[in-house]
């Protein structure tokens, strides 16, 4: 039962969180400085989940094909979850070959 207390909490939390920026923000807009930052969340979340999941791992060649491939798309303004899709693929179709 505490557990699930746990996990209801953590959600409504999680909620209001998320609603409290549109909420507190309303309909202005936010400046550009605020509007880059968020802009870079993206990928500077990515590249933690990378370097968390290699830890002390040696890198393979396959993986930092795949990571150099999303990389590169990201940075010529590709959607992240396509060019993360590119990145599992290209990874993906080295290893297979």
């Amino acid at each position: 039962m505490r557990l699930w207390l746990s996990a209801l909490t953590v959600t409504v939390l999680s909620w209001l969180t998320k609603a409290s920026g549109p909420l507190i923000i309303g309909e202005r807009k936010l400046p550009p400085a605020a509007v880059r930052v968020t802009a870079l969340t993206a990928p500077v979340l990515l590249a933690g989940l990378i370097v968390t999941e290699l830890g002390g791992k040696a890198i393979d060649w396959t993986q930092l094909a795949g990571i150099g491939t999303a990389g590169v798309l990201a940075l010529a303004k590709v959607p992240m979850l396509a060019a993360v899709a590119a990145g599992i693929v290209v990874t993906a179709l080295i290893r297979l070959g």
